[in-house]
């Protein structure tokens, strides 16, 4: 296989659905369908939010809500897309020199786009808490709920610059792992699943937290939406065994 079909192969499976759209979402958040990141045609969409602007205040408030999905998330969409069509631009015309960057862009726009997708459906207007196999997985990775609560607030708070605290499931060693990831796609671990993310990017918090990242993160954990991040465990595990 040469490089240019190497990165057409690559272009394919980037074009799926890389998030599974089954049971792993409870009904409001299938109808809005959030976790479908390509149409039947790989271009990069992004759906509809199923709750309201203001459904996530006081932990957020509206006008930061509306901002962050329609411009971050929305422009992370629409250049994840650009970045699509410049790279089969330059496999049409057999003209490699800029591949390495749009390459480089789409690892960055499409990442935001994967984990501000979950990062939506991570969230609630009500407060609920690990239970079942994701209870369990927690007890045995991180020794209880309130040490993994300490671990990724600590982790989200410390992000150098702009980036997540996330919680992810690690098919290899079959664990529960805390990632700290800068920007949108930098210090992961191959194979990761994400099951809860923190989104720690300025823009998520700095009109009602100004600079004070830590409150912010603080005021997420009573909305934080566990049956969620549950359902993707389920998922995660039904589809690595």
């Amino acid at each position: 296989m040469n490089r240019k079909e190497f990165i057409q192969n690559s272009l394919i499976i980037g074009g799926a659905t890389v998030l599974p759209s089954n049971s792993f979402l409870s009904a409001s958040v299938n109808e809005g369908g959030l976790d479908k990141l390509v149409d039947e045609s790989g271009n990069f969409i992004q759906t509809a939010l199923p709750y309201t602007e203001n459904f996530l205040e006081p932990s957020m408030d509206a006008e930061t809500l509306h901002l962050h999905y329609t411009f971050h998330h929305g422009g992370a969409v629409k250049a994840a897309n650009t970045d699509l069509k410049k790279i089969k631009e330059a496999l049409d015309s057999n003209n490699l020199e800029t591949v390495d960057y749009w390459t480089k862009k789409l690892s960055f726009h499409f990442s935001s786009h994967i984990l501000h997708s979950i990062f939506w459906t991570n969230l609630s207007n009500k407060s609920t808490s690990p239970s079942g196999e994701l209870l369990s997985r927690i007890e045995k990775n991180f020794g209880s709920y309130d040490k993994l609560k300490s671990y990724i607030a600590a982790t989200a708070k410390n992000v150098d610059g702009n980036g997540w605290g996330i919680l992810g499931y690690q098919p290899f060693s079959d664990s529960l792992v805390v990632l700290q990831c800068e920007n949108h796609e930098k210090l992961t671990q191959w194979g990761v699943i994400p099951l809860l993310v923190i989104d720690v990017w300025e823009h998520a918090y700095y009109l009602k937290y100004k600079n004070k990242r830590a409150d912010f993160v603080d005021a997420l954990f009573p909305i934080l939406n566990w049956d969620n991040a549950a359902q993707r465990l389920n998922t995660a595990l039904k589809i690595t065994k």
